[in-house]
């Protein structure tokens, strides 16, 4: 009897572990400080994103909402190396690294397009370029990221992502198995919803380029980030916050050099977990 319950336990703890997502607890690792508080004038309240640049070997940071709000650039440490003065110059939504470009690109709030910031070779942003007018995103508060491969640009739009190339869209998106691993999926036919399920931001989805956990959303109501396969959209691995840490239904939520980032509107800190 005892052998027959060992083997019992050992083929449940073998199917459990084949059909169950992967759970992570995530760790705080570093802070960036945004400049200006909320007291000055145009300090804006919510974070766009933060972006690693490779080949500087700094980090990039705008605030959305306003091209006078401010832009900050950190050393690898967290050490803010921009004045207070430095401001985004075009209404900031998403940023990312282009390799090819070997710069830092963007989309803009609504028709605003996407660009290219101009970087001395100490690492200063001098100005920017329009690289793509008109609005080539899902809607006007749309957060982009970056896939280096097939070199589209990548939106959340609704219970799907939305893939775009630099002269419109690609007309390709993977739908979003919100919540639902492989194993939950009992053959029913994926239905788009333009609304982002409302436990979730709705605004940003990452791109963290590990296999079959390509595309990252924030869960707001369970304080996790959940990681799902780039080619069916199901869920793969929950990644847990801290109970702390403050989440928000729009922006303030990005991925970059292996790190999650969150926006803290009170303090304008950027958190890096890992």
């Amino acid at each position: 009897m005892k052998k027959y319950l060992l083997i019992l336990t050992a083929i449940f703890c073998f199917s459990n572990g084949v059909t169950a997502q992967t759970i992570r607890t995530l760790k705080k690792v570093m802070e960036l400080k945004m400049p200006k508080t909320i007291e000055d004038d145009m300090p804006g309240t919510n974070g766009a994103a933060v972006v690693w640049h490779p080949l500087q070997k700094k980090y990039y940071s705008s605030m959305a909402g306003n091209a006078a709000y401010p832009l900050a650039v950190f050393d690898v440490k967290g050490k803010r190396l921009s004045s207070d003065n430095l401001i985004a110059k075009i209404d900031v939504r998403g940023l990312w690294y282009n390799p090819a470009k070997k710069t830092i690109c963007g989309n803009g709030y609504n028709d605003n397009g996407w660009f290219h910031y101009n970087i001395d070779p100490k690492g200063a942003v001098t100005g920017f370029d329009i690289d793509s007018a008109a609005m080539l995103q899902p809607n006007e508060q749309s957060v982009g990221t970056y896939h280096p491969v097939r070199k589209e640009v990548l939106f959340l739009n609704g219970n799907q992502v939305s893939l775009y190339v630099a002269d419109g869209s690609s007309d390709e998106a993977i739908g979003l198995k919100f919540g639902m691993t492989k194993k939950d999926d009992i053959g029913e036919k994926f239905e788009w919803n333009e609304e982002t399920p409302k436990d979730y931001n709705g605004t940003t989805v990452v791109f963290t380029a590990v296999k079959n956990a390509e595309l990252g959303v924030l869960n707001m109501e369970k304080k996790q980030i959940e990681l799902y396969d780039f080619k069916e959209g199901f869920l793969s691995t929950v990644l847990k916050l801290p109970d702390a840490v403050e989440v928000y239904p729009s922006f303030n939520f990005c991925f970059t050099n292996g790190m999650y980032w969150m926006f803290n509107k009170e303090t304008r800190i950027w958190t890096a977990y890992k």
